[in-house]
């Protein structure tokens, strides 16, 4: 049963990755922990793993068509890396309650991008400072809660490096994979504490559910899908919050 139920959570991860381009690691926590029972240091250990496993298997097909900056990425990576690593390397010390409190702030950040998303074609550029903050941002919420960031790459990428959608796109995988491997190095304390077999499977579901529903996304409307996933994740956001102090 638990096999079904990880093959079944992981579909759901999929298709939510490959309609709306987002979410694997906002989905992932709730599920392992509300779903499996896993403590939340351990779920934000195992999406980790999810994530990497979904951002390659995504990755491999835009390296191919060379939509891919590499330059870029690791600009990106690298700026972040001081929060990424320095989080990861604590996230053992920092209390439960925090780690899903900030995890619900997250997905309301992350909802609201999803229902106002930046006019990239209309802003400036972004100056470097706002690289700055935002770069060590997403290497902090890849390392505390376990989630890629790219949400908050793609209009990094577009606004101040001048990248094409399309290519931002390409880019931000590779970002979300290097900062998920880098942060689940650092998260190496944890790794005694999570039954891999149920990520393993979870991740291997979510990869074929997410290369099938990419395929469909184009006959849905892309406005209504951030829209419901917007929704479902100030619902989840709400429930973590409410599991976590009543």
């Amino acid at each position: 049963m638990e096999t079904v139920l990880a093959l079944i959570a992981g579909g759901f991860i999929g298709a939510a990755l490959g309609l709306v381009g987002a979410g694997g690691a906002m989905l992932s926590v709730p599920i392992l922990m509300y779903g499996f029972g896993l403590d939340p240091k351990p779920a934000t250990t195992a999406a980790l793993a999810i994530v990497l496993l979904a951002a390659l298997s995504g990755l491999i097909p835009k390296i191919q068509k060379k939509q891919v900056l590499y330059r870029d990425a690791f600009v990106i990576w690298g700026i972040g890396l001081i929060t990424n690593l320095g989080f990861s390397s604590i996230v053992e010390q920092i209390p439960d309650a925090v780690i899903t409190t900030g995890f619900a702030g997250v997905l309301i950040l992350a909802g609201v991008s999803m229902l106002r998303p930046p006019r990239l074609d209309e802003q400036k550029r972004m100056p470097f400072p706002v690289l700055v903050v935002l770069s060590l941002f997403i290497g902090t919420i890849t390392g505390l809660f376990g989630i890629g960031g790219g949400f908050i790459a793609i209009p990094v990428l577009v606004l101040y490096f001048g990248t094409p959608q399309i290519v931002a796109a390409g880019t931000s995988l590779l970002i979300i994979s290097i900062n998920s491997l880098t942060a689940f190095v650092g998260h190496r304390s944890q790794w005694a504490d999570v039954q891999w077999h149920i990520p393993i499977l979870i991740g291997a579901s979510a990869i074929v559910i997410a290369q099938i529903a990419s395929q469909l996304s184009h006959k849905t409307s892309p406005v209504l899908l951030r829209r419901a996933f917007a929704y479902l994740l100030f619902t989840i956001s709400l429930f973590t919050v409410f599991k976590t102090y009543l």
